[in-house]
């Protein structure tokens, strides 16, 4: 009997029996509908166009300056979304501290139902591969999906592509016209147990072709292409996973004026493509 039970149980949960194409009996629209009841919050769409900051250091610069504010319809349960102005762009949105995979989609679930259209993550990455000395940024163009969240969206590979390489190429020529910054376009590892980053799994991550290891990139682009949703994902490369004093400099303000410069490349070339 003990056989037959354990031949019938799935041998991998994770990967076994999805309809990625049936709908969600919980959606993330009736969850903000019931959140802005309880919090008696008004029904006002966010920005068109929102940043995740894992780190929180965007969203710590702009309280600490004054620059953000509390929008007043975000009913996400879990964290707090703050809008300022970004030169040239217009009103922008941010999350902070939404770190991990699941953490990220859930957020970003939600920013799309309630009006974002362009969602730009920015996460802080530890260096895989030596293309120069930090801090510099990834435009992910692909992430190893060493995650658990990516497999609930897409069927099982190994990389999530980014929804839309026309946008990363517009973004790449933005980005020339900042020459105080450095960003190399490449794939990244995501991976769910940053204290379980060995040197066996960083060097098959290598061998793969990954830059950075970061914990975001993978799922947020499985969503993307399963939802046809808008979002870019860059990799702040700050460390080499602390093996050294020193690490985690980002630069000036925290890293938060080149995740600002970066963010407005991003949104320029996808507000381009979307006026064509």
């Amino acid at each position: 009997m003990d056989d037959e039970a354990h031949r019938a149980e799935p041998a991998w949960p994770i990967v076994g029996v999805k309809d990625h194409e049936a709908p969600s009996v919980f959606r993330p629209e009736a969850l903000l509908r019931e959140a802005r009841r309880q919090r008696q919050l008004p029904l006002v769409a966010v920005p068109e166009i929102c940043v995740l900051d894992p780190d929180g250091d965007v969203v710590r610069h702009l309280e600490q300056t004054g620059a953000g504010r509390i929008h007043e319809g975000w009913a996400c349960y879990h964290t707090e979304l703050l809008a300022f102005d970004l030169d040239g762009i217009g009103e922008v949105g941010i999350v902070g501290c939404a770190v991990g995979a699941p953490f990220a989609v859930l957020v970003a679930e939600q920013l799309f139902a309630s009006g974002c259209r362009l969602l730009v993550s920015v996460t802080s990455a530890g260096q895989i591969a030596a293309i120069g000395p930090t801090p510099y940024f990834v435009l992910i163009d692909r992430a190893l999906r060493d995650e658990g969240t990516s497999y609930h969206y897409l069927p099982p590979a190994t990389f999530a592509e980014a929804p839309d390489p026309m946008l990363l190429a517009g973004i790449e020529q933005e980005l020339l016209g900042i020459a105080s910054i450095s960003v190399h376009r490449g794939s990244t590892w995501t991976t769910d147990a940053p204290y379980r980053e060995t040197e066996a799994a960083i060097a098959s991550a290598r061998d793969l072709g990954a830059l950075a290891v970061e914990m975001e990139a993978a799922a947020l682009y499985a969503f993307a292409r399963a939802a046809r949703r808008s979002i870019v994902c860059f990799a702040h490369v700050t460390n080499a996973m602390a093996q050294t004093e020193g690490d985690f400099e980002k630069g000036e303000a925290d890293g938060t004026t080149a995740t600002l410069a970066v963010v407005a490349a991003a949104a320029r070339a996808w507000s381009a493509r979307n006026a064509k």
